[in-house]
């Protein structure tokens, strides 16, 4: 089986990023949330305080002011775009998606894809607020072989160096940027 990371990897961006932006356009009462984002984002990132989930969970409040259902099928429609050729002429029936980005954002997409496997962050779409901790790094490693005991991984395909982890279990593992592969 393949294993691939979402953002920037399949999909040419980051998925709950334009999402964001997808939905200010929206709705945009959401800029009432961005003081409290930036609190955050000075927390975690500038003073190194708190967990990347706490920081994502002030990000998703903004969810709330969202009919997040309506909002993912119409970014999806006009996103679907974004999944890169190199994945699309390579796609298999076991393929598996691993992904920091919340499941209800990728869920609509992998299901249009044909993507049968799915792990991401649990986050509730209405309220921002995860049910676990984000799918990221080490997380990735312990959710795939909780869902495949047994499971080995033929290729690995990722855009980051945070996914070393999910690399060093593959028999190949390869680093995306852009368009280009290169062996990990």
């Amino acid at each position: 089986m393949n294993v691939y990371d979402f953002d920037k990897t399949i999909y040419d961006g980051d998925s709950t990023a334009d999402f964001y932006l997808f939905s200010l356009k929206r709705h945009k009462k959401i800029l009432l949330s961005v003081p409290s984002l930036l609190g955050a984002f000075v927390r975690f990132y500038v003073f190194k305080s708190g967990s990347k989930t706490d920081f994502k969970q002030v990000m998703y409040r903004f969810l709330r002011r969202c009919d997040t259902e309506k909002d993912v099928a119409d970014f999806w429609a006009e996103h679907r775009r974004g999944i890169k050729d190199f994945y699309l002429l390579q796609q298999k029936d076991d393929d598996v998606i691993i992904s920091a980005s919340p499941e209800f954002l990728l869920e609509p997409i992998c299901a249009t894809l044909g993507i049968r496997y799915l792990m991401a962050s649990k986050v509730d779409p209405h309220t921002g607020i995860y049910s676990g901790v984000n799918c990221h790094g080490k997380e990735k490693v312990r959710r795939f072989y909780e869902r495949f005991p047994d499971g080995k991984i033929d290729e690995f395909y990722s855009d980051s160096y945070s996914d070393a982890p999910l690399a060093a279990i593959a028999e190949k593992a390869f680093l995306v940027k852009g368009t280009e592969l290169k062996n990990w």
